[in-house]
């Protein structure tokens, strides 16, 4: 099945500066008691609160029982690579072995299969997993595969190396390494080239767990249009230099929980675009990177919606970013019902940032009217240090000013002492709490 390309496009935006609009609340005892059908910046459509009861019933996700968990049970079929002529040597391709293996896995009956990926190297060259197949698979990587250097072997497809395509009821786990050899595209990148190093497409009831992912070529693991998502003690590290290495990139997706990972890239360490619905990350470390980022939305004048994002629980060490919204102007659509809480910031550029006019190009980009609408935001107990002088920064959009935007027990200092700065354009705000750096 053909996968589908996202190829980033330019437009034009002038950034205007305009005056702060900042509407201070009175003493609420819990910041969504804002987020319900009497508060003038909530549509009806949906509420905090509903999102929050959502998240807890569906993104508590139950590791799959007939996943392959227990390798030694007599009914599952053991389907190991190596004796389908795979040699593990590092040198040696892989592909064809690794295809044969697959296609024994997943023809396997319904009691399930276990694809086994042992202690060695394997030279992997581009290839696609498909299904759907007839039982439940479990892949268990312990060794490491390596993606092949030679941009030759890309020439059918450019944008994909390794990709799950279809199959439901998936684990990968294992302890194993995924290493996408990214240093050969990192010298002639280009951002309408991308290349992932694991992608996830279609795929439904996923458990990904328990292995590393290090220089990918661009994107290091993608989850594309796929349900019930449980992504958890994930380590993905890229040179802080490498361009576009996003850690985690969510779109499209609906009810993922990304849990306990450690991510250190040249970009976003979680990027979440259109289409996701229903995301929640705990206990996620962060840097080097661009941050957390929702968005970029909107781009090509494009109708874009991303709801029910939760990041409970963060650490940020030296990033660009910490959490972070971005929409281009001439979009549509929204960014809703979004809840940060819990956050450590050590040394991060810009620790709270939305940015409705985002313009990632080198020319300057045109003014436009219509913008992605930005409604139902909560920073709740962030802290730490901010790398430069505003901590905390909200450039929204003329016509479709930011609402509904609360911060509760905020307390960003500058990194070299002193007070950290606010700057606020065209958002409703309400503080509760101690809120330190404000809107004047």
């Amino acid at each position: 099945m053909a996968l589908q390309r996202h190829h980033l496009s330019f437009l034009v935006i002038i950034i205007s500066s305009v005056a702060c609009q900042c509407c201070h609340g009175t003493a609420l005892k819990d910041p969504l008691d804002l987020f319900d059908e009497g508060y003038s910046y909530v549509d009806d459509g949906g509420t905090f609160k509903d999102y929050i009861k959502q998240s807890e019933d569906v993104l508590s996700l139950k590791k799959f029982d007939n996943l392959g968990d227990d390798y030694r049970s007599p009914s599952l079929k053991m389907v190991n690579v190596n004796d389908y002529g795979a040699k593990g040597d590092g040198k040696t391709d892989d592909t064809q072995a690794f295809y044969k293996a697959w296609h024994v896995a997943c023809s396997s009956p319904s009691s399930g299969a276990v694809f086994v990926v042992p202690q060695k190297y394997y030279l992997l060259k581009p290839i696609t997993f498909s299904g759907p197949c007839k039982s439940n698979i479990a892949v268990q990587i312990s060794g490491t595969l390596e993606a092949s250097d030679n941009p030759s072997d890309y020439s059918k497809d450019p944008t994909h190396w390794l990709v799950f395509d279809n199959v439901q009821k998936l684990s990968v786990k294992g302890g194993g390494t995924i290493d996408g050899k990214g240093e050969i595209w990192w010298q002639n990148s280009c951002k309408t080239n991308k290349k992932l190093a694991l992608t996830f497409y279609k795929c439904h009831n996923l458990i990904a767990e328990d292995f590393t992912i290090k220089n990918g070529q661009q994107i290091h693991v993608s989850f594309q249009d796929s349900v019930n998502v449980n992504v958890s003690t994930l380590t993905v590290t890229a040179p802080e230099n490498s361009p576009n290495t996003d850690g985690i990139h969510v779109t499209n997706t609906q009810n993922i929980q990304v849990s306990s990972s450690v991510i250190g890239t040249g970009d976003d360490c979680i990027s979440i675009v259109s289409g996701s619905k229903n995301i929640l990350a705990t206990n996620i470390t962060c840097g080097p990177g661009h941050g957390i980022s929702i968005g970029s939305l909107g781009a090509r004048e494009s109708k874009e919606f991303v709801s029910g994002v939760k990041v409970n629980g963060a650490k940020f060490s030296g990033t660009t970013n910490g959490v972070r919204i971005k929409t281009w102007q001439g979009g549509s659509g929204s960014a809703n019902s979004i809840q940060f809480q819990n956050i450590q910031m050590d040394n991060v550029t810009n620790p709270i940032i939305i940015d409705q006019n985002y313009c990632d190009q080198e020319t300057p980009c045109k003014k436009q009217k219509s913008a992605v609408q930005i409604r139902n935001v909560l920073y709740q107990n962030i802290k730490g240090t901010s790398a430069s002088d505003v901590g905390v920064q909200f450039d929204c959009s003329e016509n479709f000013p930011c609402q509904g935007i609360v911060l509760q027990n905020i307390n960003l200092q500058h990194e070299g002492g002193g007070k950290a700065k606010a700057s606020c354009n065209n958002a409703k705000l309400t503080y509760i709490g101690d809120v330190n750096p404000h809107c004047p």
